[in-house]
């Protein structure tokens, strides 16, 4: 079989607050940016891999929810222990030193850890964890 990853979804609190961060502070371009019913999904990826993207969704946009599921999924999404996404890049010590002065909210230093990666971890504005480790 041929299979790729095509693209993975992670939840959004503030889609505004997420493109920002998104486009500003990690640089993916933008793929879209759908509104429906008052909600917004928007894909965004490196521009370098065109054919893998992270669809910033509605947490809450799942048909049949009920409030109080809502409500835990928007908790869990807050605390960073719902959602994440790994990410990879030459050099973690300069993406982390960018990443922090750009604002982002850190959550780990570049680690060397007992695994073999040396890897960061911060949190997107809606709380998500992203780890970035070093590529290569």
């Amino acid at each position: 079989m041929d299979i790729t990853i095509h693209s993975s979804f992670l939840p959004h609190t503030d889609p505004d607050a997420s493109l920002a961060f998104y486009r500003d502070v990690l640089g993916f371009e933008v793929r879209g940016d759908v509104g429906y019913g008052g909600m917004r999904w928007i894909t965004v990826g490196p521009a370098d891999q065109p054919d893998t993207a992270i669809v910033l969704q509605p947490p809450t946009a799942a048909p049949g929810l009920t409030e109080e599921e809502q409500r835990l999924l928007l908790e869990l999404v807050a605390k960073g222990s719902y959602f994440g996404v790994n990410l990879a890049t030459p050099d973690v010590d300069a993406a982390f030193a960018a990443l922090e002065q750009a604002g982002a909210e850190v959550v780990q230093e570049p680690t060397d850890q007992p695994y073999g990666l040396r890897d960061c971890a911060f949190r997107d504005p809606a709380g998500n964890m992203i780890r970035m480790q070093q590529s290569g």
